[in-house]
């Protein structure tokens, strides 16, 4: 990832969840509506932010080839670690 500040920004995601009880995300929509594909999940792990705060399950995933982090807060919440300027605050 690139450097900058960071932002919490919530998404909605769609997720697939397994017969095993496994969460598998396959794509996020962001707050204006603009959504992607999510390519491969590379690893799930419990983690913090480091760069906007919170734990959860984060899941290292790929998206247009670049490689980013998507956390599951638990209760439906999930969030990625935004670019303050693409974010727009």
């Amino acid at each position: 990832m690139d450097g900058g500040e960071r932002v919490k920004m919530y998404v909605d995601v769609y997720v697939f969840h397994t017969s095993e009880g496994a969460s598998l995300p396959l794509k996020i929509r962001l707050s204006n509506g603009q959504t992607f594909d999510i390519d491969r999940i590379k690893g799930v792990c419990r983690a913090a932010s480091t760069k906007v705060g919170g734990t959860g399950m984060r899941y290292s995933v790929v998206v247009k080839g670049v490689e980013t982090y998507l956390f599951d807060e638990g209760e439906g919440r999930w969030f990625v670690e935004a670019r303050r300027e693409a974010y727009g605050r």
